[in-house]
């Protein structure tokens, strides 16, 4: 089950997406559809997966902002490193792996504002959130945000 998008605006573009992915290629592994049943006129799609995906493929390329993923193939960390970098945005990404000198390693090399490691989409209201390149710069959340709201200020004053 996913959650609902936030227009039918939203709903046609993921779904223009879907559409582009078969269209250039890759394999609709699952989902692909919009839901029906009592979710019908929600702005609900199915969790989709595309294998056989390239990293030039669109649906590899853009913020698709909906329950779309691309199954990229690699060999080497440094492979995935490079396949999750070449691309104009960096607004998260996710390292699945049991070994945590890897997580390390490549947590710090992906270019992008979060970066969550054997989970997705965790969020903690004590620590910001933001992107990189196209994706924007600077934080939402936690002190960081709240600070780009004030500005520091000294203020001398002689009494005698």
């Amino acid at each position: 089950m996913s959650s609902p998008l936030i227009s039918q605006r939203q709903l046609d573009r993921v779904m223009n997406y879907i559409d582009i992915g078969g269209g250039e290629g890759a394999q609709l592994a699952s989902g692909g559809n919009r839901l029906g049943g009592e979710l019908a006129n929600g702005f609900f799609v199915e969790p989709t997966v595309f294998a056989g995906a390239s990293n030039e493929m669109t649906i590899a390329q853009e913020e698709i902002f909906g329950p779309v993923a691309s199954v990229i193939p690699f060999d080497e960390p440094e492979d995935a490193l490079r396949i999750a970098n070449d691309t104009p945005f960096g607004l998260a990404g996710g390292v699945w792996t049991q070994n945590l000198a890897t997580a390390h390693k490549v947590s710090r090399g992906i270019n992008a504002g979060t970066v969550w490691v054997n989970c997705y989409g965790v969020l903690d209201p004590a620590v910001g959130f933001g992107g990189t390149k196209m994706s924007g710069y600077g934080w939402k959340g936690a002190k960081e945000h709240v600070e780009s709201y004030l500005y520091p200020k000294a203020v001398y004053i002689n009494l005698g």
